[in-house]
């Protein structure tokens, strides 16, 4: 046998195996038993998802309300949004689920967490059915929610905010509270390390920016958890416009009854490097009544606002409990999501006192703190890491900055209660 018959024997022996091997497989593949289980067949009956749903918006308790998180005038008024966008057509083999139903699915887990599984036997849905609803009119809500989230875009939105904050929280140029969060996932495929924290575990990290009224302004999520927080921050688009001069803030006005210009600042906590538009606090402890400890105390009082807005979307959205068994893409849309909806319902009409309830913020009188209700359950916060301190040191403008404000607050910009702050 020459050399060519022996490359057509070869070539055809492959091709044999080849078939044989196709035909092993797929006669191994798992046959579908039922093409809908038992237990499904009766979301066709008096007891579905859209049976429940009106049952409990006849119900005058509220219970609507827990179980989807907001009101049913807000649902109607989201499902009309969506309902163009994840609406399916009927087939010849079976009716599409209803769009309510789908919604409905989509909030369940958003408020629950509960596995695709558990949700499935409630709504009646397989549990790939269960999937490509959530993610579906997640990428609905936030295409339709979009506007909910509007960062400032020139200098006398800017200043509107700064009124707000001096106001409310009496800090005078603070244009935003800022922080940041690991947002703990499970491990993702085929991505090695790159999603992997300073805590050994997998996560993307949220960076937000709350106005005066707890409400977000600018969100950056989905950075990778490996990338150090220093470097998280930096790549944020907040910080590129900053250092570009494209965030359009205020030029720099001296604070009331001073002579300095001073900037318009964002506010953080310690783990954020000080600069000349990032005002932290003064690193150590300081006694009552201190320069230093009088500023510490007013800048954490404004930061508190961003704590709270985490908190309470933690405590009411409690798909963020544990860490999310998802893809880092699919984590990034439920969590934006959720940020979206925060916006939405802590400004409705009829959704904002059963989201927000009374109590549920901490309060403040004469510098005594009582926390809010969500902090009761802030040690099954599992899915949310804080930061690490990001190394740098300030630059000495920003020192210079600091201590401006810090003595403004402890003279022509004090408050009575002040003093008693530790």
């Amino acid at each position: 046998m020459n050399s060519e018959q022996e490359k057509i024997v070869a070539s055809a022996a492959y091709v044999v195996m080849s078939y044989e091997f196709l035909k092993m497989k797929k006669l191994s593949k798992r046959k579908r038993r039922w093409w809908m289980v038992s237990i499904n067949k009766s979301r066709t009956n008096r007891d579905n998802a859209s049976g429940i749903l009106n049952d409990l918006k006849r119900e005058p308790s509220g219970r609507f309300d827990n179980f989807c998180r907001m009101s049913a005038t807000d649902f109607e008024c989201l499902l009309n949004k969506i309902g163009p966008i994840v609406q399916k057509t009927d087939t010849n083999m079976r009716e599409a689920i209803p769009v309510q139903e789908r919604f409905a699915v989509t909030l369940r887990f958003l408020a629950s967490g509960d596995s695709f599984r558990s949700l499935s036997i409630l709504f009646k849905f397989s549990v790939q059915t269960v999937s490509r609803c959530i993610f579906d009119v997640c990428s609905a809500l936030i295409h339709v929610l979009r506007d909910e989230i509007k960062m400032p875009r020139t200098s006398q939105e800017w200043l509107q905010i700064a009124q707000e904050y001096d106001e409310k929280w009496n800090f005078p140029h603070c244009v935003g509270a800022l922080d940041g969060k690991h947002i703990l996932i499970q491990s993702p495929t085929h991505s090695g390390s790159e999603f992997g924290n300073y805590k050994g575990t997998f996560s993307v990290v949220l960076i937000a920016l709350v106005d005066a009224n707890y409400r977000f302004i600018f969100v950056d999520v989905g950075c990778q958890g490996r990338i150090s927080d220093g470097d998280i921050f930096r790549n944020a688009t907040l910080f590129k416009r900053l250092n570009e001069n494209q965030l359009m803030l205020p030029p720099d006005q001296p604070l009331p009854s001073e002579r300095l210009p001073i900037p318009y600042v964002f506010v953080g906590d310690n783990v954020f490097t000080l600069s000349s538009h990032l005002m932290t606090p003064y690193p150590g402890t300081y006694d009552k009544g201190s320069v230093d400890g009088i500023f510490n105390s007013r800048l954490l009082r404004v930061h508190r606002l961003v704590e709270n807005v985490f908190g309470i979307m933690a405590s009411v959205f409690r798909v963020f409990r544990k860490p999310m068994l998802l893809e880092p893409d699919k984590v990034t849309n439920i969590t934006m999501t959720c940020v979206l909806l925060h916006n939405f319902l802590s400004s409705s009409k009829t959704s904002s006192s059963s989201y927000l309830p009374l109590g549920t913020f901490d309060t403040e009188k004469e510098g005594e703190v009582t926390p809010g209700s969500w902090r009761q359950d802030q040690k099954d916060l599992s899915s949310f890491l804080p930061l690490r301190k990001m190394p740098g040191k300030p630059e000495f403008a920003a020192n210079r900055i600091r201590d401006a404000f810090a003595s403004f607050f402890a003279t022509n910009g004090q408050v009575p209660w002040q003093d008693t702050v530790s």
